[in-house]
């Protein structure tokens, strides 16, 4: 039986869902949320990501609190507002983290009025 020390509170939101999680301390973030059935991937990378190894970049959430990113490429990304990669967080102490958007990285709008592909303004 796993005593309260050795677990720790983890917070998910998932659009309008907020899930409450007791994760043991340590484990990796990626693999709390696949466990609990919160997938941090979009449809099309649930089967086409590099399960875990921080290479493909499919696995982002937005930590609301909790660590302070540790690595150089985190405080980069922080700063550019990209999401943290789940697979390189150890869940060590409570945190609160959103699913961010289910969509492929760098989709496009297809609303025509933001000036882009498809709009009549040149």
């Amino acid at each position: 039986m796993t005593d309260e020390s050795e677990t720790v509170r983890l917070t998910v939101v998932d659009g309008d869902e907020r899930v409450e999680l007791d994760a043991e301390r340590g484990r990796n973030l990626r693999r709390v949320l696949l466990d609990a059935g919160l997938s941090p991937y979009a449809p099309a990378t649930r089967r086409l990501n590099c399960g875990g190894r921080g290479l493909c970049a499919t696995c982002g959430v937005r930590v609301r609190e909790g660590p302070p990113a540790d690595h150089w490429h985190d405080h980069l990304a922080d700063r550019f507002g990209y999401p943290r990669l789940s697979c390189q967080i150890a869940v060590d102490r409570p945190m609160t983290v959103a699913l961010v958007d289910k969509r492929v990285w760098g989709g496009r709008r297809s609303d025509a009025s933001d000036g882009g592909a498809g709009s009549d303004d040149r």
